[in-house]
């Protein structure tokens, strides 16, 4: 080479060297939990923060378009959407060939195909009591022929659970074809689980045998990340899976959103994922979350702490200030239902379904303050809920208004007077109607968010002569009590997995105690309406059926539903792709993060 091309050289590498260096450097995506993750196996997880890492580690048959409004189904694994008998009891689904589960020292060196008796394998281990499946009500509801009944035989003769044992409603027909019989009609079976990943995906065999008690630390699948490190309630990294199969971005975003438009324009033909790592670190209080953004030590602010809304979303529009930095926002209601509290049926102070114990509840409801709750702690991003099911689902009446949205302290207290909820020893608090004393305990978190709500309901309760207590403990500890039954009452939310009401029925479900129905609610007329409504066909006559179910949750207020958040997500500059699809858990599958863009905004 001559002097004057390397010359030329040194000052090519001089003046790009920088950005070259950018370009290969790792993809990383970097955000924060608000609450601890309880760990990784979909047997054993309910929370959403557990289930939005194991989305991406795990896998379904079928899943969520990303862009796509209305929300689109379409095949993941499998290799076409499934057949589905006309009378929606019978649903056949085909895997791809050639699918592999990331190497793992429990295949011994083999390269693990992904095959149909997985998915058997997988959907069994709900039914064995070893795990104790909080999931396990979303498949008894869809009734498998042959493995509740093979789940009592096990509890019965306390023996483990014959895995190998072929039941009627559930095997594999070849390789890689799987079959589910029912024996009612499910019209929404595929669509409720087999996209569900965080708990329905496939874990293989030898894995969970491999790992044993631990197996909540050792999550394997053949989705686009695997687990590289995790330090409990503290920080979690997901790396790209080496052997994850060739997909590319191919998202259907809707003619009339510019942006969704501008994304699937851009992304369009890349081999996902196009992340090489994703950093969540648990910063369970606002500030310090908010902090770590705005100083460019995260890459994503998913949820934008209410708190911090009429700064940084005066109006609901992005602060000058952020949108200079070339900070961008996502805004979209969450399919979600907020629980100020649940009652537990079976406590003695607060459950029961007698006249008065109703009447209760339904005080306690109409005092607590719900518009306060939505304008001083959510900030106003949030609607008030008239029942469970939230706006977007399937089931959602936007011109029905109910008690449930009432703050009326008046009529609260008549309601106590009447039921004999009165001050019977004279030191300002009212007692229950036997004369003992009328203590309400309420379980809650240590955050500031939970602060805020907890004083809220000390305020409310004090102005209808109520005494409130508070029991304070980490997110995972009241839900570990709370599916126990061991909590009188609880603030939580709940999420939909789908854009279905069946999500937030589910919720008042009597066979549902223990996993989704924390208030242990058990009403005769309520479950025949669950159980009508779950075999209909979408259109009119459920809607009818989903309505009249919702207004028994509202008679006996086994809850106190409160509202439907608005989830407001803000990216740093160099995050590419990012739309919120409640139903997509691991969204960054579909993102990217540009390095040298990154770099160039650090100097």
């Amino acid at each position: 080479m001559s002097v004057r091309a390397l010359a030329a050289a040194l000052i090519f590498s001089l003046l790009h060297g920088g950005a070259a260096a950018a370009d290969a450097a790792p993809r990383v995506l970097r955000y924060a939990f608000p609450i601890a993750e309880t760990g990784f196996d979909p047997a054993q997880i309910s929370d959403l923060y557990s289930r939005t890492v194991m989305a991406g580690i795990i896998e379904t048959p079928l899943a969520f378009d990303f862009l796509a409004r209305p929300f689109k189904l379409k095949p993941n694994t499998a290799a076409e959407m499934p057949q589905i008998s006309a009378d929606f009891r019978t649903f056949t689904f085909r895997i791809k060939p050639g699918i592999y589960f990331a190497d793992d020292p429990a295949f011994r060196g083999r390269k693990r195909e992904l095959v149909a008796e997985d998915y058997v394998y997988s959907l069994k281990r709900h039914y064995d009591p070893r795990w104790n499946s909080p999931n396990l009500y979303r498949l008894e509801a869809a009734k498998i022929l042959g493995l509740s009944e093979l789940r009592q035989q096990v509890l019965k003769d306390k023996k483990p659970f014959p895995y190998g044992q072929e039941v009627e409603g559930l095997r594999a027909l070849d390789r890689y074809t799987f079959q589910v019989r029912l024996a009612e009609p499910s019209p929404r079976f595929h669509q409720d689980v087999m996209t569900d990943a965080g708990n329905f995906g496939a874990l293989a065999r030898e894995v969970v045998e491999a790992y044993g008690e631990k197996i909540m630390e050792h999550p394997v699948g053949t989705g686009p990340f695997r687990l590289a490190e995790w330090r409990r309630s503290s920080r979690i990294v997901l790396e790209r899976n080496p052997g994850y199969r060739e997909v590319f971005y191919d998202e259907e975003a809707p003619a009339d959103d510019a942006r969704s438009q501008a994304i699937a324009a851009q992304l369009k033909g890349r081999r996902m994922p196009m992340l090489d790592r994703v950093e969540i670190a648990i910063i369970e209080e606002s500030q310090p979350r908010w902090l770590s953004f705005l100083n460019e030590q995260t890459d994503l602010m998913e949820r934008l702490p209410n708190e911090f809304a009429p700064v940084v979303i005066p109006n609901d529009k992005l602060a000058p200030n952020l949108a200079k930095r070339g900070i961008s926002m996502d805004r979209a209601p969450m399919v979600d239902i907020t629980l100020a509290a649940l009652f537990n049926q079976d406590n003695p102070v607060v459950g029961g379904y007698t006249p008065e114990k109703v009447a209760l509840r339904r005080a306690i409801a109409l005092a607590y303050n719900s518009e306060q709750e939505i304008r001083l702690v959510r900030k106003a991003q949030a609607v008030p809920a008239q029942t469970a099911v939230a706006p977007l689902a399937f089931g959602y009446n936007p011109a029905l208004k109910t008690s449930m949205s009432d703050h009326d302290p008046a009529r609260a207290r008549a309601l106590l007077d009447l039921y004999g909820y009165v001050d019977r020893d004279g030191d300002g608090w009212r007692d229950r109607p036997d004369g003992s004393a009328l203590v309400l305990e309420y379980a809650t978190q240590p955050d500031q968010a939970s602060r805020q709500l907890a004083e809220l309901w000390e305020k409310s309760m004090k102005a209808v002569g109520l005494k409130i207590v508070f029991k304070v403990a980490k997110w995972p500890e009241n839900l570990k009590a709370s599916r126990a039954g061991k909590l009188m009452m609880w603030g939580v939310a709940w999420s939909a997995t789908t854009p279905d009401a069946d999500t937030f029925l589910a919720l008042a479900y009597g066979p549902n105690k223990g996993g989704a129905n924390h208030a242990r609610f058990a009403l005769p007329a309520f479950d025949a309406l669950y159980d009508k409504q779950k075999v209909l066909p979408d259109g009119p006559e459920r809607e009818r059926v989903i309505a009249e179910a919702s207004k028994l949750m509202v008679a006996y207020v086994p809850y106190k539903l409160s509202c439907h958040r608005i989830a407001t997500d803000l990216m740093q500059p160099w995050v590419l792709g990012f739309r919120r699809n409640p139903f997509v858990r691991e969204f960054y599958k579909f993102l990217d993060v540009d390095p040298a863009l990154r770099a160039k905004e650090a100097k």
